[in-house]
């Protein structure tokens, strides 16, 4: 399924978005996940979190579907980055 905005997935009161043009991060590749009133910025490739906070329980979910699906952020990145429409990503299960 394509995604028309940059929500790209959702689990557990956790949204994932990924946006390529935050200037902050520097062309950095990354996603961006929010919970509750927390939000965060993650590196892909390392899983460290560039900015922001998540509780821990919160932390290690995004973490582990973050590594489930590292090839799927990659190639959203690269979509994002040519003005691509994304693909959703499956949840945490």
């Amino acid at each position: 399924m394509i995604a028309r905005v940059p929500r790209i997935s959702a689990f557990y009161g956790i949204a994932i978005w990924l946006y390529h043009d935050e200037i902050h991060h520097l062309g950095r590749p990354h996603f961006d996940a929010r919970y509750a009133d927390d939000e965060a910025s993650i590196d892909i490739e390392t899983m460290a979190i560039l900015a922001g906070e998540l509780p821990p329980r919160a932390a290690r979910l995004v973490t582990d579907w973050a590594e489930e699906h590292r090839a799927e952020l990659r190639e959203n990145w690269d979509l994002a980055r040519r003005h691509k429409p994304l693909r959703r990503i499956d949840p945490l299960r």
